[in-house]
């Protein structure tokens, strides 16, 4: 992680020192921020960025990712993905904890969907019919309603979470 500021070196220092940043560039222009940005895209990063000002604003655009502070300039806002309500960076680190949390959750579902469907299609189907099995249409009904409701409580479990 990198951080770029505008702001004097010994309140960079302080701030990435808070946050746990060991590198860090104080004093950068705007022009500069963007340039940064492209080069780390060029060199295949993904790229975040947070901001709360008008100099802000053409690199939070540029990003993959922009998150501007809820008090800054309203063209900070709108140019973010994401507008973080407080003006506390620390919630930037929840930001990518929800995002882990959130895209685990999304794999969990998907592998849960591919499994439940690898089983029920192919007994659905009557694979099973020559042993005499066959799966009752009101059951396979049923099981894809219990699959379906798995799905959405698996999702909302992020819900009560403390990230």
């Amino acid at each position: 992680m990198v951080m770029l500021t505008g702001d004097s070196n010994p309140v960079t220092r302080w701030v990435a020192g808070e946050l746990g940043i060991d590198m860090y560039l104080a004093q950068v222009l705007p022009q500069a921020k963007s340039a940064k940005v492209r080069q780390l895209q060029q060199e295949g990063a993904k790229v975040a960025m947070v901001g709360d000002g008008v100099n802000d604003a053409p690199a939070i655009a540029q990003v993959d990712v922009g998150i501007a502070i809820g008090a800054g300039t309203d063209v900070a806002r709108a140019t973010s993905g994401i507008v973080l309500v407080r003006n506390d960076p620390r919630d930037i680190a929840r930001i990518v904890a929800l995002s882990k949390a959130s895209y685990g959750k999304m794999v969990q579902n998907l592998i849960w969907a591919v499994g439940y469907n690898a089983v029920s299609l192919p007994l659905a189907g009557g694979v099973l019919a020559g042993v005499g099995f066959v799966l009752p249409v009101w059951v396979g009904a049923v099981l894809m309603s219990l699959s379906t409701m798995i799905v959405a409580i698996n999702a909302q479990t992020l819900r009560g979470s403390k990230l």
